[in-house]
């Protein structure tokens, strides 16, 4: 009679054991990891991928802000600039190519130095009709100015000094009296005596149809009995009215002598 034969999955197959190995297991329980095809596998696959990206992109961005932060300091307006980046150039080989662009570059340079002179040149000088107006009116004040000033001065800075007059006349008289009224002899005197060789010649009885009378030619003759009785006479008491009334028209006798040239009278 043959032997019945048990059936495979009741037959279990003898797995070797090794001392202190561990438990063992059996080649159907065995854990292997998970399969090519399995979700798992495929997460990190592409996670792979991903990290696999970002570390040369990091990479190429440092390089490019590198290389941008160095034109930036070559292009900066610091100092370096254009010069900087003249000597990067100057240090490179000098081939064909960057001595025609340097070449180029220095003919632009002196074409936009001609075209500015050019345009600067032809640019005509404007002026408005307001400042030519007015530049001729301050130069004519001006000048309205100097004349006055001359001719204000003119009595006592064109005439020649006259000599003190001799004793005894009616010309030493005002000479004399001339510092009381606070006249200066040297610079008052001349015009005092040319004012009254017009009006009067020094003569006390000098008289005028028009009723002035007296050396200083008072009108009327009466007014200088203010200065004494005896304004019809005497010259001395004429020349003292006539000094006072000098200091309070005019103000000296040189002003007076002025206005006289002027108008034919004071």
């Amino acid at each position: 009679m043959l032997e019945q034969e048990e059936p495979a999955s009741s037959r279990q197959e003898a797995v070797p054991s090794f001392p202190g190995k561990g438990p063992s297991f059996s080649g159907a329980s065995r854990n292997t990891g998970p399969l090519p095809g399995s979700r798992s596998a495929r997460k990190k696959r592409g996670l792979l991928r991903r990290t696999g990206i970002v570390k040369p992109a990091i990479g190429i961005a440092a390089i490019i802000v590198a290389i941008v932060y160095g034109a930036t300091y070559m292009l900066s307006p610091s100092g370096n600039g254009a010069s900087g980046l003249a000597s990067v150039l100057s240090g490179l080989p000098k081939n064909g190519s960057v001595q025609a662009l340097e070449s180029e570059r220095e003919q632009l340079i002196v074409m936009n130095a001609a075209a500015s002179t050019l345009s600067n040149a032809a640019k005509p000088a404007t002026v408005s009709p307001s400042q030519v107006i007015a530049s001729n009116a301050a130069a004519q004040q001006a000048q309205q100015s100097s004349s006055d000033s001359s001719d204000g001065s003119s009595g006592s800075s064109d005439v020649q000094q006259a000599a003190a007059p001799d004793p005894g006349t009616a010309q030493h008289i005002g000479y004399e009296m001339l510092p009381s009224f606070g006249f200066n002899q040297t610079t008052e005197w001349t015009c005092l005596l040319d004012l009254w060789n017009r009006e009067s010649g020094w003569v006390y009885d000098a008289e005028n149809p028009s009723g002035a009378y007296g050396i200083p030619q008072s009108l009327p003759g009466s007014k200088m009995a203010s200065a004494g009785a005896d304004w019809a006479t005497d010259p001395t008491t004429q020349i003292k009215w006539g000094l006072g009334y000098i200091t309070d028209v005019y103000g000296t006798p040189c002003d007076a002598w002025d206005h006289e040239t002027a108008d034919g009278w004071y």
